[in-house]
């Protein structure tokens, strides 16, 4: 590790992040690896529909940034989605290829048709939901649990066992089910699932250490943003050693969507200093094509992929940016924009400018005025920008500067 892992060349963040007595507490896995699941958790938010081509195009950006695994889709849901899992498991891209089944046995059949390497199956674990949600007996879930579990790995399938609203249940009801389920089925890795983003920050420890003392299978972390806490629960999970991350793209998904892998993949490198062989300069390209192909509105100061999030209106900031220059960038952001594939930081002109914008503005077009008239412009700019609630282009600038001074 670098003697200043919290400042390198490409970003600055906080030396507290490393202070002995925060490190002391952290223990990732030797390796940790993104699965992937836009193509099948974030197509499930409402209004998202990808074509065949479209998923290919994602799963082909995906395994260019260096994805370690992508879930390809539930090839039960339909013919199309059948043929994207097992046209990707034929591709060789790279990443391994995981499909999406119910504990059940045609499901896991439609996963070894497709040739994939492993299989992700989802079985109710919270009594109410099995109850009130399925209408099942509870004994139901662990019968269908074991029967497909096993079959699946009798056809040489890795199995990752994924029990819904995990975070939700009985604790020692779930893991009995889960024990049994390893014991008479089988599980190669088992997900700790907090469906409806529910469990708070200071939960997770307690979570994740209740299971790794009965259940001696690798983890992986899958975790909604209902409460907006599913980046940082997932952070505290692979800090206690959770092996696999389950995110999204633009945090895709049901409700409030999945844990976003381009958030995920940069608080690892630069708060932790856990480079987990993702190509950062790839994550702003892949955003925007999952953008256009999934037709959802991004904020423009979205973390990470936001399309504003290095244009500088604010007067001071502005100032800094002047003061400090391009090559001094993580003074003011913490991390350059060329880490994550984004455009170089650039002043925009608004009502929020201060004179120091103005200044460098009028400079840049060779336009001459003395402090006073700079001023009046600035004036003049502020007035347009209440009037118009929106930056001033250069054209518009060079009118109202040219109008003030004429």
């Amino acid at each position: 590790m670098s003697n200043t892992p919290w400042k390198s060349d490409q970003w600055l963040t906080s030396q507290w992040n490393f202070a002995p007595e925060v490190t002391k507490e952290i223990n990732f896995p030797e390796k940790i690896q993104i699965h992937d699941v836009t193509l099948r958790d974030g197509e499930q938010q409402t209004g998202v529909a990808f074509n065949y081509d479209d998923k290919i195009k994602i799963a082909e950006a995906l395994a260019e940034a260096g994805i370690h695994r992508i879930e390809a889709g539930m090839p039960v849901v339909s013919h199309q989605d059948a043929k994207v899992v097992s046209d990707l498991a034929k591709r060789n891209l790279g990443p391994e290829i995981f499909s999406f089944a119910r504990c059940m046995v045609d499901d896991v059949q439609r996963a070894v048709d497709a040739g994939v390497s492993g299989v992700v199956m989802e079985v109710p674990s919270s009594q109410h939901l099995i109850e009130l949600g399925y209408r099942w007996e509870l004994e139901r879930a662990i019968d269908l649990s074991i029967e497909s579990t096993k079959y699946a790995h009798d056809n040489g399938l890795k199995v990752v066992f994924f029990p819904i609203d995990f975070s939700r249940s009985d604790l020692k009801w779930v893991i009995d089910l889960i024990e049994k389920v390893g014991n008479e089925g089988h599980m190669d890795a088992l997900a700790l699932v907090d469906t409806m983003g529910a469990t708070s920050i200071h939960a997770m420890p307690y979570f994740v250490s209740a299971v790794k003392e009965r259940i001696n299978v690798p983890l992986e972390a899958h975790f909604h943003q209902d409460f907006g806490l599913g980046i940082a629960n997932t952070l505290m999970a692979v800090s206690m050693g959770v092996e696999v991350i389950h995110s999204t793209v633009l945090g895709l998904g049901e409700r409030a969507g999945n844990v976003p892998t381009e958030e995920t993949v940069m608080a690892l490198k630069t708060l932790y200093n856990k480079d987990i062989g993702i190509k950062t300069e790839n994550l702003k390209g892949i955003a925007d094509l999952v953008r256009d192909l999934s037709g959802v509105n991004v904020p423009s100061n979205r973390p990470i992929v936001g399309d504003d999030l290095f244009n500088v209106e604010s007067g001071i900031i502005a100032n800094w940016l002047i003061n400090c220059g391009y090559e001094n960038q993580t003074e003011l952001f913490p991390f350059r924009p060329s880490m994550v594939g984004q455009k170089e930081p650039e002043i925009v002109i608004g009502k929020g400018s201060g004179i120091d914008s103005i200044k460098d503005r009028l400079d840049r077009f060779q336009i001459k005025a003395d402090d006073k008239q700079a001023m009046d412009i600035l004036m003049a700019i502020k007035d347009w920008g209440l009037q118009n609630k929106r930056l001033m282009n250069d054209d518009e600038f060079r009118k109202i500067a040219e109008d003030t001074l004429s």
